[in-house]
């Protein structure tokens, strides 16, 4: 008998009813987060005339354009990637079984230790720095954007505390 045929009869880590709602919890979290990237989060009106609307993706595209490779990398890695490897691998625990998911527990533990601090912390702290420096000089709205990108993030954090949660009280009792 090998290792596959062993995984068949292997129960969930997450009991089923639970595994059922977090993937639609996780399919929520990224059609907001998908939304959030590129929908309009501020405009940045100057002076009446000159409107600027950006979202994540427009911006970090901007930086890119504009030869700022480090903000790039920075916001482009927190903000957009960041999110999406943790929705993989979310996904990647809600479809495993016993076995296969001992493997993915050092990538849950870094994800819900060091994962708070990067997407929405970033995204905020940008935001206001934005508002506070304009503030003489240009408006700024913020749009739904920034609330879908906040909502998805806050959701995704949510989803791991949850996983993780389910994971360390399956092994405790196991």
């Amino acid at each position: 008998m090998d290792d596959s045929e062993k995984n068949i009869d292997q129960p969930s880590v997450i009991p089923d009813r639970k595994v059922k709602l977090l993937r639609w919890a996780l399919v929520l979290a990224t059609g907001m987060l998908a939304l959030g990237l590129f929908l309009p989060m501020i405009t940045i009106s100057q002076f009446v005339i000159v409107k600027s609307s950006f979202s994540v993706i427009s911006g970090v595209i901007e930086l890119l354009k504009d030869g700022h490779l480090l903000l790039f990398l920075l916001v482009a890695g927190f903000s957009v990637l960041l999110p999406v490897m943790k929705i993989y691998v979310l996904c990647s625990l809600l479809s495993m079984n016993s076995t296969n998911a001992k493997k993915m527990q050092c990538y849950l533990r870094l994800m819900h230790e060091y994962g708070r601090w990067a997407m929405l912390d970033v995204m905020v702290v940008a935001v206001l720095i934005v508002t506070v420096k304009l503030g003489a000089i240009a408006s700024v709205q913020v749009h739904v954007g920034l609330f879908l990108f906040g909502a998805a993030v806050l959701l995704i954090m949510l989803i791991t505390n949850e996983i993780a949660r389910l994971t360390d009280s399956k092994a405790a009792a196991g």
